[in-house]
């Protein structure tokens, strides 16, 4: 028995020897499930703190004590807070995110309804911006100390200094008020077709791809920079390999687990950040849905909004491991 125990050790420690990489996923899964767990709990009891009450901004003038005892006591709020969380997070765990207070229907559908429009917006977004960073990335580490390289630092850097909601006014004012080029996602817009959405959308994807850009693009070039000064690299160029390919076939590849994690948050940020953007263009998504909640004190939609957003940023991140240590099988094994 201690002969077996000794050659093969502990069972647990056998898998993990034997399997790290599934090892390190399920590692990375619980911990993202906790997190997400402990989020939840401050997002309700956040949401609970704030100033203020659903009752007496609904009531409004005509809020009499009886009045606001009543929509308080139908709404449950006179349980205790640790009871209505826990009834709330029962109900999220079976897709059920209660009801709105100010409309009365299922926050579940609107919620449905909202994301997919978000998610359009922000997948659009990265389609454009994500390969379009890497490729100046590289560019800009081809030229580097060269005027194409400077030309973009400038640009990225005014990029970064602009907040996305004087970007979005500024496209704003340009292309649809004076050159009347573009146009406004509107109430119609759940009926339009895809080329339509697409043409609705033009200027909020543009106002995210220049928010983001400039930061993948930054972060791209800071890496394969890094992987430049290598010896390895040193070699390639003195065996005569051009610079664009030693980039291509062999800086970029090796420089994949930054540039993977820049990526992965700049996505979380594409989803997460659009509640700015879809406020300046009035477009029917989870972020405009969140503002107008918290303008009535909708607390249900607030917390369901918060809550996705908060998931959608921490399964962003975990997949962002996960890539980063598939591409580099050193984080396989710390020491």
């Amino acid at each position: 028995m201690s002969n077996s125990t000794e050659a093969g050790g502990s069972p647990a420690r056998s898998l993990r020897e034997r399997f790290p990489l599934l090892s390190i996923i399920a590692q990375r899964m619980v911990l993202s499930l906790i997190l997400l767990l402990a989020v939840s709990a401050l997002i309700f009891g956040g949401v609970e703190a704030l100033p203020g009450d659903f009752a007496s901004t609904y009531l409004g003038q005509s809020a009499t004590p009886e009045a606001v005892a009543n929509i308080t006591a139908e709404l449950g709020l006179d349980r205790p807070l640790v009871t209505r969380y826990f009834d709330w997070l029962g109900g999220v765990l079976q897709g059920d995110f209660g009801t709105s207070w100010a409309s009365r229907n299922s926050v579940s559908e609107q919620v449905g309804n909202r994301l997919g429009n978000s998610l359009f917006l922000a997948a659009f977004a990265a389609v454009i911006a994500v390969p379009l960073a890497i490729c100046l990335g590289m560019l800009s580490v081809h030229f580097r100390d060269r005027i194409p390289d400077k030309i973009i630092n400038v640009i990225s850097l005014a990029a970064i200094s602009l907040p996305e909601f004087f970007v979005g006014y500024l496209l704003i004012l340009y292309f649809a008020v004076n050159f009347g080029i573009a146009t406004f996602p509107a109430t119609v817009y759940q009926g339009m077709g895809f080329l339509e959405r697409l043409q609705t959308i033009a200027l909020p994807t543009a106002t995210l791809v220049l928010v983001v850009l400039a930061h993948m693009m930054r972060m791209t070039r800071a890496a394969i920079l890094s992987v430049m000064s290598s010896a390895y690299m040193e070699t390639a160029e003195l065996k005569g390999l051009s610079g664009w390919r030693a980039i291509v076939k062999h800086a970029a590849p090796n420089a994949l687990a930054p540039i993977i994690n820049v990526v992965a948050l700049n996505l979380a940020y594409l989803v997460v950040g659009v509640v700015v953007v879809e406020v300046v263009f009035v477009y029917p998504g989870m972020g405009q849905y969140m503002v107008d909640a918290v303008t009535v004190r909708d607390m249900p939609v607030v917390q369901a909004c918060g809550l996705i957003f908060a998931a959608v940023y921490i399964l962003l991140n975990m997949l962002a491991d996960i890539l980063a240590i598939i591409a580099n099988p050193r984080l396989r094994h710390p020491r």
